[in-house]
């Protein structure tokens, strides 16, 4: 196993000691191989977050070419709008639960 230098701050340094006095973790490499696990899954969260987005984009560029958009004369309209769905999608997944 490659052995790396690493430089901590003070107060990362009193995290880490707490951590391995604990007795939650052995050493420090443990710790820090479970931090390097916790930003790798982190990653991988923010990946699928940012496809998930991409693809919510594309649908909307494409349903703004095909037409597909309502227009509000004021922010108060948009918000009565958003307001119904919400309470539609609430109420959907009320039923839905309910019949499970």
């Amino acid at each position: 196993m490659p052995l790396r230098n690493v430089v901590l701050t003070e107060p990362q340094e009193e995290l880490l000691d707490s951590l391995v006095k604990s007795g939650r973790y052995q050493d420090a490499s443990e710790v820090l191989g479970e931090g390097l696990r916790l930003v790798e899954r982190r990653e991988a969260e923010d990946a699928d977050k940012l496809q998930a987005l991409q693809a919510a984009a594309r649908a909307g560029v494409s349903a703004l070419d095909r037409g597909e958009f309502k227009d509000f004369d004021t922010v108060e309209n948009l918000e009565n709008y958003l307001n119904g769905l919400s309470d539609e999608i609430v109420a959907s997944a009320a039923n839905s639960h309910s019949d499970a």
